[in-house]
């Protein structure tokens, strides 16, 4: 199974929706490429298919791809299930969120901050799911389960979200579906991350040298490494 994708007979629409491999995600989100591709693209157990948890954006024009929304939802599934919280639960609190909402990617809602629990609440009587008792019954579990940091630097545009700022201190590196395919770029310039940390390598780790070359603040270079050394280290 291989991580490439490839490019260049994807329709331009793509290019509001991201574009990222299981590996990039991992680097992204620091969760594990075998867990994503389990929890998007389904997996085998007892010789019984079981499908994802939702239906991937990029579902019939990339394989083994994910979207901006499928990157940014992802990070929600691992905070429910480092909780202990079934799959099961999930993709019925999911499905339910979604009709609630008319929202595809509900749980990056800033609406369910507040109201999530209501919804796992649904869950717990239809099905006694007992993984969901305490996130239910403890509305401080909830909050420490959907923590603040879940949400921050994630832009938004009618409760949808549009863009993400990885870096908690600044916004000087964005991932926006609307610009490189959703890869890591400098806010301003539009810079890929990418070639200011090769350049960073290749010019001896010389910020102040980078930063000429491209013609771009010295600030933004730096942002690009703090990037690059939170993902990839």
């Amino acid at each position: 199974m291989g991580s490439h994708i490839s490019i260049n007979n994807l329709e331009t629409s793509l290019l509001g929706v991201g574009l990222y491999t299981p590996a990039e995600a991992t680097a992204y989100t620091g969760i594990p490429a075998t867990q994503i591709r389990r929890w998007l693209f389904g997996y085998t157990s007892g010789g019984k298919q079981y499908a994802g948890l939702w239906q991937p954006q990029l579902e019939g024009q990339a394989t083994q791809a994910l979207g901006f929304h499928d990157l940014l939802k992802i990070r929600f599934v691992h905070a429910f299930r480092r909780h202990g919280v079934s799959l099961q639960a999930i993709r019925r609190a999911s499905a339910h969120a979604q009709e609630l909402y008319n929202q595809p990617y509900p749980f990056t809602c800033k609406r369910f901050q507040t109201d999530g629990r209501s919804i796992f609440a649904t869950v717990l009587e239809e099905t006694g799911d007992d993984t969901l008792l305490d996130l239910v019954k403890k509305q401080y579990t909830f909050k420490q389960v959907t923590t603040p940091s879940l949400y921050r630097g994630i832009e938004y545009h009618n409760d949808t979200a549009q863009r993400w700022y990885p870096l908690s201190r600044n916004r000087r590196v964005v991932l926006d579906p609307a610009r490189n395919f959703g890869k890591p770029v400098l806010t301003e310039t539009g810079m890929t991350v990418d070639a200011i940390v090769s350049a960073w390598h290749g010019e001896g780790q010389d910020i102040k040298r980078v930063a000429a070359l491209y013609e771009v603040p010295v600030a933004e270079v730096e942002a690009a490494i703090q990037f690059e050394q939170m993902h990839y280290s």
